[in-house]
């Protein structure tokens, strides 16, 4: 199955929204992990954005699904970025 990085950049300003709805976030990208859609999922350090590692068939399947993350329903996140990785070495190589 093909994997894909998922990046999200988060404005600033909606800080305080997110951390109101970062629990119904995580929650979400939890039940993806428990069935194996979701690789990895975290935070920039800088709290700029976060970066996932996604199952999927196609980038369309990606979009879609991210389109229902608690984040991106209520205009949360500013801009997305998604793309196919093909990795080479490490964890993620199977």
């Amino acid at each position: 199955m093909p994997l894909f990085a998922v990046q999200y950049t988060y404005a600033p300003e909606k800080s305080a929204e997110r951390d109101d709805h970062r629990t119904d976030h995580r929650a979400w990208l939890a039940d993806l992990v428990r069935r194996h859609i979701v690789q990895s999922s975290g935070p920039f350090a800088d709290g700029s954005g976060a970066l996932m590692m996604v199952e999927a068939a196609t980038a369309d399947d990606v979009i879609a699904l991210f389109d229902q993350d608690p984040f991106a329903k209520r205009g949360l996140v500013a801009a997305r970025l998604v793309r196919e990785w093909i990795p080479v070495f490490g964890v993620f190589v199977k």
